[in-house]
């Protein structure tokens, strides 16, 4: 039987991008999709599927600072949440959403025994934080699916 992290690492990677029954995951959703595409907003102040990408890697930054405790300003971009991507390389881009996956992974699997039910702010616990972000990155997949059925052909 998968020990409670084994099994809190497999919900962090079917959010992002192993197998999973549900459908496309993060990364999934995002196959394929050009820089043209990814640019494309679905009507003025909406966010855009490369907005979107940019603000999971951001997001996946934050719960790594969260659990331990690096120095805030250590994201690639200055700001947080939401950022302008105008004159960025989409491919930079999606290599950054890629690598806040895989540091916060190594995190995740670096975690000591007992270390899931530690508080890292408020009531939250590790545990919950970890199942959050993969909610998050499942929530913007559906998103980003969403986006591209409403994208004009061309």
């Amino acid at each position: 039987m998968a020990s409670p992290l084994d099994q809190l690492i497999a919900i962090y990677d079917e959010g992002f991008d192993a197998r999973a029954w549900h459908g496309p995951t993060l990364r999934g959703s995002l196959r394929g999709v050009t820089a043209r595409q990814a640019a494309w907003r679905p009507g003025p102040r909406r966010h855009s599927i490369w907005e979107v990408a940019v603000h999971a890697a951001y997001w996946k930054y934050a719960v790594r600072r969260r659990l331990t405790g690096i120095a805030r300003g250590s994201f690639g971009l200055k700001g947080s949440n939401w950022f302008t991507v105008d004159g960025r390389a989409w491919k930079d881009d999606l290599r950054m959403l890629e690598d806040e996956h895989r540091r916060l992974r190594e995190v995740i699997e670096s975690l000591p025994a007992g270390a899931l039910d530690k508080r890292v702010r408020g009531r939250d616990t590790v545990a919950f934080t970890v199942r959050g972000i993969a909610a998050h990155d499942l929530y913007h997949a559906g998103q980003i699916q969403l986006l591209k059925r409403l994208m004009p052909k061309r």
